[in-house]
């Protein structure tokens, strides 16, 4: 389909990027990472999707707007923030009474997705309110060195 990312697995081909995570993670029998009781599998994927659509919603044109320069986006700037602080609300609510990470004590591949963003969040100079619990998320992410040089390397 001409996109990247794309998993080359021998004969088998994937793409779309939480996809590949779940593969990944399913394959290589991450179950520390890909809870295998369906509540929490679930769950877990529940936070990738959320990641992938309300979370990344108003991401996007601050994204483009700021840091690709785009001009379509930049009338789009201050409500892809409002949006994107209201997504990055709910993370804050969810991390404070559940944290420390998506899914509660463990890492798991929910927090591949949501942690990017959150990278993103931090890496982009605009007006933001400070959220502690989502501060201290993206500074345990930062322990991870797979984090460190995928996530929080100097790049949104």
């Amino acid at each position: 389909m001409g996109v990247v990312p794309v998993v080359d697995d021998g004969a088998f081909r994937l793409r779309e990027s939480n996809t590949i995570v779940r593969y990944l993670a399913g394959k290589h029998g991450r179950a520390d990472l890909y809870p295998t009781e369906l509540e929490a599998r679930a769950t877990t994927e529940a936070w990738m999707d959320w990641a992938a659509t309300d979370f990344a919603i108003g991401m996007r044109p601050v994204f483009q707007g700021l840091v690709v320069k785009n001009p379509a986006y930049a009338s789009m700037v201050d409500g892809g923030s409002k949006d994107w602080t209201a997504q990055m609300r709910v993370l804050e609510q969810h991390l404070a009474a559940a944290g420390p990470y998506v899914m509660g004590r463990h890492f798991t591949i929910g927090d591949i997705p949501v942690g990017l963003i959150v990278n993103r969040w931090f890496a982009i100079n605009f007006q933001k309110p400070d959220f502690k619990a989502v501060s201290a998320y993206y500074d345990r992410l930062t322990e991870r060195s797979g984090y460190r040089a995928h996530g929080r390397n100097g790049t949104p």
